[in-house]
């Protein structure tokens, strides 16, 4: 079932390219409709009772002697980005049935076949499949923004590319490094394996802090390009600019999220001695990515820019959430994860449909369109709402869980290192989003009428210039049925958000309780003298009961703090 719902948009990718131009945005809605109905009938079947097992699984053999295999499987975690992903790509492809106008076949094929790759991420158990997906949403993202995207789009590709491509490959290093490093151990007798279930396992139990340091350093330059995390977010803001309206919408809600799900199945589950290390750091870089961002909103004059380097800030509190290593925040990353896809893609949908009207995104040229464009105001507001957070809507969970995450988060019940000096700093962030976004909505919806002028030249998919119109329209019934999903949505998050935090805690709970167990595993072996590597003799209770006090003044080799010695103890 789960490699039919990834050959499904392939498939339509190819009746899309070979269909006559009139019915491609057919095809492409009916294909990507069929995907979403999968999804469900999966999420249906999915036994719950067991959510933090992976479930569904297939595996077919490509290479032996490399251990090479398409293997699919999910849990929880994985389903419910699955079901982000089926169910904005119907919703982004009806938006943009007016959107584009030229080379409309090419369009919509490339949004299918990144629905795939994106789909491919999500469900692959294995890291060369996990790669090659994660690796090939760079090529439809390219040509969705060189082709189709705004005045100085080739520009944005090539940034958008470069950036991600170069992080990638950094990454892949790592990969193969554990993979290399199973083989020659005891453990792997000599075969090669890319089971990314038996690799995490590995890594976790059987390497030093030091090896997994540079594991970790190699997966943040990959992941944290993708997120992306303050300082690596320069390419964000003008890949959005420069974008179509699709592309936005499925790189701010869906593509961005492969980073944070590549931190959540890999970084932590894999280094837990060197993330609970360099947690403090990371959690520096997000807080400064969230203050950042926040601070560079109040300064743009271009709709669509705020947009996009408020993901910067808001991703912040998402990856600030996970670090915080405990079932708290980890819960309010992931549901971040959720509640900013759909909230930011419909924001860049809203922008997108006043921007086909006028062809225009600056701030200076629009005044009063509550007054002409009602119902738009209505939608704008609504989603700007739950991108603040404001209580009842969706946005509120994730920002709540992942500061009470980060505030409790090494106070000694769980194997974080931050603390309430980090939720505080943090904290702002939530103030100037509130400031920032209101002010657009201030800025844009309200006060005296202005629009763009008639005779603003603007630029359409192929950045050709055309001219604004003169007279005001507000949302058709396509666009009102695009909204209207994801507006339920927000509001079913944000009423009953144990919709979504229920299936997931059981994954949750299983990473925290490893991420513990690898620490008192450590601290045992430390107090024994075995070398590093090798698990503790089962006789040696007395050694993990004593881990605590002994671990204080212990010499660590990986030369981590003291402290952190005081706390690997507490998993036992």
């Amino acid at each position: 079932m789960l490699l039919a719902l990834l050959l499904i948009p392939l498939v339509t990718a190819i009746a899309v390219a070979a269909a006559p131009e009139k019915q491609a945005r057919a095809l492409a809605l009916c294909g990507t409709l069929v995907g979403l109905l999968l999804s469900i009938v999966i999420a249906v079947q999915f036994n719950y009772q067991d959510a933090g097992l992976m479930q569904m699984p297939m595996s077919i053999a490509w290479y032996d002697t490399f251990g090479l295999n398409l293997s699919l499987g999910i849990d929880s975690i994985s389903l419910v980005l699955i079901l982000l992903t089926t169910f904005l790509l119907p919703l982004t492809i009806l938006g943009s049935f007016t959107a584009v106008t030229q080379r409309a076949k090419e369009f919509f094929a490339w949004l299918c076949i990144l629905e795939a790759a994106m789909l491919g991420v999500f469900a692959a158990r294995d890291l060369i499949v996990f790669y090659v997906c994660f690796e090939f949403t760079l090529i439809p993202m390219y040509f969705l923004i060189a082709v189709y995207g705004s005045a100085n789009r080739a520009k944005a590709s090539i940034w958008f590319f470069l950036y991600t491509f170069t992080g990638s490959i950094i990454t892949l290093a790592g990969l193969v490094y554990v993979a290399w490093a199973y083989q020659m151990s005891p453990e792997g007798t000599g075969n090669w394996t890319f089971d990314i279930a038996t690799l995490t396992a590995f890594c976790s139990e059987h390497m030093t802090a030091a090896q997994q340091g540079w594991v970790l350093l190699a997966l943040c330059c990959g992941f944290a390009v993708k997120v992306p995390l303050f300082p690596v977010h320069t390419w964000l803001p003008l890949a959005h600019t420069e974008a179509p309206t699709a592309g936005s919408v499925v790189l701010a809600a869906v593509l961005l999220k492969l980073g944070t799900y590549g931190l959540f199945r890999f970084a932590v589950p894999m280094c837990p001695l060197a993330i609970t290390t360099y947690a403090p750091l990371l959690a520096v870089l997000c807080i400064i990515g969230i203050l950042y961002g926040a601070l560079i909103c109040w300064v743009q004059t271009d709709v669509k820019k705020l947009i996009a380097y408020s993901s910067v800030s808001h991703l912040g509190f998402c990856v600030l959430g996970l670090i915080a290593l405990t079932s708290i925040g980890i819960s309010g990353s992931v549901a971040y994860m959720i509640n900013h896809g759909l909230s930011t893609g419909a924001l860049f949908l809203c922008i997108g449909m006043i921007y086909e009207r006028y062809h225009t995104r600056a701030m200076d040229d629009y005044s009063g369109l509550a007054k002409v464009m009602p119902v738009w105001a209505t939608f704008t507001v609504f989603f700007i709402l739950s991108s603040v957070g404001l209580p009842g809507l969706n946005g509120f969970i994730g920002e709540f869980l992942c500061l009470v995450g980060t505030f409790i988060s090494g106070d000694g019940a769980n194997p974080g290192t931050l603390g309430p000096m980090y939720a505080a700093i943090a904290g702002f962030g939530m103030i100037l989003a509130a400031i920032y976004l209101l002010y657009l909505a201030g800025r844009v919806l309200f006060g005296p009428l202005k629009l763009p002028d008639t005779h603003h030249h603007g630029h359409d998919d192929k950045g050709d210039d055309h001219a604004a119109p003169t007279l005001p329209q507000d949302l058709t019934g396509r666009e009102v049925l695009v909204l209207v999903p994801i507006a339920v949505a927000c509001i079913v998050l944000g009423v009953k958000p144990g919709v979504l935090l229920a299936p997931i805690a059981a994954p949750i709970e299983q990473m925290v309780s490893a991420v513990s167990e690898a620490h008192t595993r450590h601290a045992a072996l430390l107090i024994d003298g075995a070398p590093p590597g090798l698990p503790p003799a089962e006789d040696d209770e007395a050694a993990l009961a004593s881990a605590e006090p002994m671990s204080r003044d212990i010499d660590t080799t990986d030369n981590r703090p003291s402290e952190l010695g005081r706390k690997e103890g507490l998993g036992q």
